[in-house]
C-alpha cells in the first residue's frame, strides 16, 4: 500500500542520517516523531492489506508476513540507532556542562580572593594616606617650635655674652681682693652674682637639652613621612597576589657576594688583624676569606666584603636555601656553613669583634623580583653569659624597621628559647634561630622557601621582613655585616 511504501522510504532515510552521524539533536527528536506517527500507519496498513487477502493463496500471505517482520526490523533498528546517537549527545553534552561549571566556581573563586586582596590594600592606602597627614602637621608644629628654640638660643647666647663680661669683671675684683680686704657689701654683690651666674647657666643647659631633644623628634618625624610618602608613591605598583618590595633603591653598587659552588679565595694575613675594616687599611682591597684575631680571641676566618671603599665583616649571608638554618644553639654559638657560600658566622666570633668597639649592623635583603633594599643599626652584642642579647637603634636605610629598638632581644633556638612569649615557641614554629621578641616581625633564619608556580609565596613563610605596621616582604637573598662606627672617612 501507499503508506507502507511511505513508513519503509522514511525509516531506510533516516537510517542513512544516523548511521552518517550528520545530525543534531534537535532533529534526532523531530525523527523520533515521525517515526512513532508513521509506525502506526503502516501497521495498520498492513493489517488491512492481510485482512483483505486472508483467502488468498498461502505464497502470496507469506511473503506478507515476512515483509511486515522486515518492517519492524528496519523501524526497530533504526530506533535504536537513534537512541544510542541521543545517549551519546546526552553524555557529551552533560560533561561539557560540569566543565563549564567547574569553570566557573574557579573564577568565582579567583575572583573573590581578588577582591579581598583589591580591599585590604585599598584599607592600608587610606591609613597610610591619614598616618602621612598626621606626620605632616606634627612636622610643621615641630618646624615652628623648632624655629622658637633657635631664636630662643640665639637669646642665651646674648645673655651668656653679657653673663661673660660679668664674670671677667668678677674676675678682676677678684684678683683686686687678693690684695684688699673685701666689704660686707662687694661680698654679698658678689654672692648674689654667682647665685645668679648658676642660675643662668642651668636654665642654658636646660634650653640646649630641650632643643637637642626636639631635633631628635624632628629628625625621626621626617624620616617617617620621607618612608610614608615612598610606600604611597609605590603601593599602586605592588602585585595583589604577590608581596615584594617596591623599586629598586639606588645606592652604591657592591661586589657581588660569591654564590653556590663559587671558588673563594682564602687570604692569610701577616698581621694579627682585629676585623675586616683593620686588614682594608693595610692595603687589601679585594673580597674574599681572611684570617683575623680580635683582641683576647683566638684567630679564625671571616669573609671580608669591600663596601663603600672600606671592608664589612660579613656574620651572615643566605642565596639560594643551600644550608639548613634550623640549627642547634651549640650551632649558632660556633658557627655553620661555608664563608664561600652560605654561612652563619658564629655568635661567639661576632662577639669577639663587636666587644672591642662600637660597630654598625647592616642588613642588606633582596626580594624575588631582585629589588634590592638595606637598614643599618647602631648596636650592642652582650656575652654568652646574657644569651647573646641584642640592643639596636635604627641609623639609616630604604625599608621600615622591622626590628624592635632600645630593647633587650635574647637569642633563641628550638632546642633553647629563653624568650617564651605567652608560651608561644617561636624559633620552633617558624624555624631557625633569632633574636625574637614577637613571633611575626621578621626571620632573617628561617625556612627557605622558594616561589610556588606561578611566582606566589605564602604569607608568612620563608625569610621575611615584616615592620610592625605594614606588608610582608618576601625575601630571596640576605646578609648581615657590621663595620666600626667610624665611616666618615668613604660615605
Amino acid at each position: 500500500s501507499q503508506n507502507s511504501h511511505t513508513a519503509k522510504t522514511v525509516s531506510r532515510k533516516s537510517l542513512c542520517i544516523l548511521n552518517n552521524q550528520r545530525v543534531s539533536g534537535t532533529e534526532n527528536m523531530k525523527i523520533i516523531l515521525v517515526f512513532l506517527f508513521v509506525a502506526p500507519l503502516a501497521l495498520s496498513a498492513r493489517a488491512e492489506k492481510d485482512h483483505s487477502s486472508f483467502d488468498s493463496a498461502a505464497s502470496p500471505e507469506t511473503k506478507s508476513r515476512f515483509a511486515m517482520l522486515d518492517d519492524v526490523r528496519i523501524l526497530a533498528n533504526g530506533l535504536l540507532q537513534l537512541g544510542h546517537g541521543l545517549k551519546d549527545f546526552v553524555h557529551k553534552t552533560k560533561g561539557q556542562m560540569n566543565d563549564i561549571f567547574q569553570k566557573l566556581y574557579i573564577f568565582d573563586r579567583s575572583f573573590y580572593e581578588l577582591s579581598l586582596q583589591t580591599s585590604e590594600i585599598k584599607e592600608e592606602e587610606e591609613q597610610l594616606r591619614q598616618t602621612t597627614a598626621r606626620l605632616q602637621i606634627n612636622n610643621e608644629e615641630i618646624k615652628n617650635l623648632s624655629q622658637e628654640m633657635n631664636s630662643k638660643i640665639e637669646d642665651l647666647i646674648q645673655n651668656k655674652i653679657q653673663l661673660q663680661e660679668k664674670v671677667w669683671g668678677l674676675e678682676d675684683k677678684v684678683t683686686k681682693l687678693a690684695i684688699i680686704q673685701p666689704s660686707i657689701q662687694e661680698t654679698k654683690e658678689i654672692s648674689s652674682l654667682k647665685v645668679f651666674v648658676e642660675q643662668q647657666d642651668n636654665h642654658i643647659k636646660q634650653l640646649l637639652k630641650i632643643v637637642e631633644d626636639q631635633h631628635v623628634q624632628l629628625d625621626r618625624q621626617h624620616n617617617q613621612i620621607m618612608e610614608l610618602e615612598d610606600k604611597l608613591n609605590h603601593i599602586e605598583l605592588q602585585e595583589l597576589a604577590e608581596n615584594s618590595f617596591t623599586e629598586e633603591q639606588t645606592e652604591p653598587e657592591a661586589i657581588p657576594f660569591p654564590v653556590h659552588n663559587a671558588t673563594a679565595v682564602i687570604y692569610k694575613s701577616d698581621g694579627a688583624a682585629p676585623d675586616c675594616t683593620a686588614l682594608s687599611n693595610s692595603s687589601i682591597r679585594s673580597s674574599g676569606v681572611y684570617t683575623i684575631k680580635p683582641s683576647g680571641s683566638e684567630a679564625f676566618d671571616v669573609y671580608c666584603e669591600m663596601k663603600f671603599g672600606s671592608s664589612w665583616t660579613v656574620i651572615q649571608n643566605r642565596v639560594d636555601g643551600s644550608l639548613d638554618f634550623n640549627q642547634t644553639w651549640d650551632a649558632y654559638a660556633n658557627g655553620f656553613g661555608e664563608l664561600n657560600e652560605e654561612f652563619w658566622l658564629g655568635l661567639n666570633k661576632t662577639y669577639s669583634i663587636t666587644k672591642q668597639g662600637d660597630y654598625i649592623l647592616r642588613i642588606e635583603l633582596q626580594d624575588w623580583k631582585d629589588n634590592k633594599r638595606y637598614i643599618e643599626y647602631a648596636f650592642s652584642l652582650g656575652g654568652p653569659e646574657t644569651d647573646y642579647t641584642l640592643q639596636l637603634s635604627r641609623i639609616s636605610g630604604s625599608i621600615p624597621n622591622a626590628l624592635p629598638e632600645q630593647t633587650e632581644l635574647r637569642f633563641s633556638t628550638a632546642d633553647r628559647d629563653v624568650d617564651i612569649i605567652n608560651d608561644f615557641n617561636c624559633p620552633e614554629n617558624y624555624l631557625g634561630g633569632w633574636w625574637h621578641s614577637e613571633c611575626e616581625e621578621t626571620n632573617l633564619n628561617g625556612k627557605y622557601v622558594a616561589p610556588r608556580s606561578r611566582g606566589r609565596l605564602d604569607r608568612r613563610k620563608g625569610l621575611y621582613w615584616k615592620p610592625k605596621k605594614g606588608r610582608y616582604y618576601l625575601l630571596k637573598s640576605t646578609k648581615i655585616m657590621i663595620h666600626p662606627t667610624d665611616l666618615k672617612s668613604f660615605y
